[in-house]
């Protein structure tokens, strides 16, 4: 049986939240949106691309970068209404140049500084 994007629930927006993990290691790399296009775009080219909220277009990660992300597998959370996207990460995954977007921890009660910018 074929994948439908259209199976997925999107929100008012026609969105679904994409979680971007690291296939090899499990560390959660970034949080990002899709629609159904952006999932179809996905499995066709095994490039991930997005949507850009702010831009109102797509975004293939890494297009203007190099930082690429190769799509291993995508996963469906149980209420259809968030994906979990396997990658291989090619260089940093945030736009701040650190590995991924979580470099900011809460550790008794202050925020920590966890991941530095890559050199």
């Amino acid at each position: 049986m074929d994948f439908d994007p259209a199976t997925l629930a999107y929100d008012a927006r026609g969105l679904v939240p994409a979680v971007a993990q690291d296939h090899a290691t499990g560390e959660v790399l970034m949080l990002a949106w899709m629609n159904a296009e952006a999932v179809a775009r996905t499995l066709a080219t095994g490039r991930v691309t997005y949507w850009s909220r702010s831009r109102q277009d797509f975004w293939v990660k890494g297009e203007t970068s190099g930082h690429v992300q190769r799509l291993v597998e995508m996963r469906i959370d149980c209420d259809r209404d968030c994906l979990l996207l396997r990658v291989e990460q090619a260089g940093p995954a945030c736009h701040t140049n650190r590995r991924s977007c979580f470099f900011t921890a809460v550790r008794d009660g202050e925020e920590v500084e966890i991941l530095c910018p890559e050199a």
